[in-house]
């Protein structure tokens, strides 16, 4: 039986435009897009549409998937929607909930609480027969084809799938507690994002919120630029006088640039203060305000939100999945199986696969994944045929969101994805037309992905 995914826009058992969509887009934003109708991400998606694939019942094989966010949970979850119940599935998570980083910048304002975002994995249980455990996985060997989780309880498998995120160095400065108490960097959705939120509540009028972002690569392009607008906005009309300094690692804005690039300058042009090249040298969190020191200069603030480097989750990085140096697992782009371990598929924001570090992505490459790994079962070769989309929908203020959209198709002459076009494709501007689009695309999203 031949499998194809000639339009991988939308996923295969996807409901409506949900499928199409990503919280976060990626690459360096080229032009606007000259028609805001004609390429929003909703309308690609309604004319994108396809159907299910079909279970193939003589299926057989155990797959483990450790990590049951927006990658490993839609892997765990297809394996068995295409598998059918010979396919003996596994998900190891160590949180007995997921929370979302998608539109997690909103909890800052108050639009959004923590517990709106938290999505459980019965269903994935119950409607489609994953086996889900709570606990940590600490070792793999992929030579007998078992992991080791921390209480010592193995589990052998016939594929391994491994999606953690990832793991956040620590900035210079900030190695104690009591450090990163006061400056938090909120990029992992929880406990976190409810202390900045509590952070700007209590800063004082005219004050100054910092923001630090490192060099890309990193979780989420465009969510810190996101981040500084929503908070400038609320800063507006809540605290006004107040100002917020953007120092960014990178030489220019790296998502969504036509956006944010005007936000900064037009509507934000007397709160937001955005240095480029200022990557961040160290931090003192020890005085009564805290100061940043950056390549361009010393800035203090009220508040400081420092965003680290990041690199691959510590499952990876501990068992020899990242070659030596570099911060990502390498993978075969067409199937996401790791280059140095043999019947072990990294994906979502741990692996390198010359796309965006997403969460819609990141759905798309556990689908990806689930393909790649039923197709071996079944002795067929992998699917090349491969196009994923990329897009954004980024709230602007308490009212208006733009959207970036850029669609990657597999090279199998290069090994990796190439961007389809001339680039992205992204709004002419912020609208509240965009906001409204935005709850329902999360919605479809996560509903698809958890339900």
């Amino acid at each position: 039986m031949n499998y194809t995914r000639r339009t991988w826009l939308t996923a295969a058992g996807a409901v409506g435009f949900g499928a199409v969509l990503t919280r976060c887009g990626g690459g360096d934003p080229l032009a606007p897009a000259a028609s805001d109708a004609a390429s929003a991400p909703l309308a690609q998606a309604e004319r994108s549409r396809r159907s299910t694939k079909p279970v193939v019942s003589s299926t057989t094989g155990r797959v483990v998937v450790v990590g049951g966010g927006m990658a490993g949970l839609a892997a765990a979850k297809y394996l068995k929607v295409w598998g059918g119940s010979g396919v003996q599935v596994t998900l190891v998570e160590r949180n007995p909930s997921y929370t979302s980083n998608i539109l997690s910048n909103l909890v800052l304002t108050g639009q959004r609480t923590i517990s709106s975002l938290v999505y459980s994995y019965a269903t994935v249980k119950q409607n489609y027969g994953v086996d889900v455990r709570q606990g940590t996985v600490v070792g793999i060997d992929p030579v007998r084809r078992r992991v080791t989780l921390a209480d010592n309880s193995t589990l052998d498998y016939d594929r391994l799938i491994v999606a953690p995120g990832v793991v956040f160095d620590v900035l210079p400065g900030l190695e104690s507690d009591a450090a990163r108490s006061r400056v938090v960097h909120a990029w992992q959705a929880g406990p976190e994002t409810t202390t900045l939120r509590n952070q700007l509540l209590a800063m004082p009028t005219g004050g100054t919120f910092v923001m630090t972002i490192p060099a890309s690569p990193y979780r989420c392009p465009p969510g810190p630029y996101e981040r500084a607008c929503v908070v400038a906005d609320w800063l507006k009309r809540n605290k006004p006088g107040s100002k917020v300094i953007v120092l960014d690692a990178n030489p220019f804005v790296q998502a969504e640039r036509h956006t944010f690039e005007t936000a900064f300058g037009g509507l934000f042009k007397d709160v937001v203060e955005y240095v480029p090249n200022a990557a961040v040298t160290s931090i003192d969190a020890t005085q009564a305000r805290i100061t940043v020191d950056s390549l361009m200069g010393r800035v203090v603030g009220d508040v400081v939100n420092a965003i680290p480097p990041q690199r691959a989750g510590k499952v990876v990085l501990d068992n020899a999945l990242v070659s030596t140096g570099a911060r990502w697992a390498g993978v075969h782009a067409a199937t996401f199986e790791s280059t140095l371990a043999a019947g072990v598929h990294v994906i979502g924001d741990s692996c390198s696969a010359g796309i965006p570090k997403a969460g819609h992505i990141g759905n798309q490459e556990g689908k990806t994944a689930a393909d790649a790994i039923l197709r071996a079962f079944r002795g067929l070769a992998p699917d090349t045929d491969l196009v994923v989309n990329s897009a954004c929908f980024s709230p602007i203020t308490a009212s208006t969101a733009s959207w970036l959209t850029a669609v990657y198709q597999y090279d199998a002459s290069t090994g990796g994805y190439r961007i389809v076009g001339t680039g992205p494709s992204e709004a002419t501007r912020p609208t509240s037309d965009g906001y409204s689009q935005m709850n329902k695309w999360f919605a479809t999203l996560m509903g698809e992905t958890f339900a």
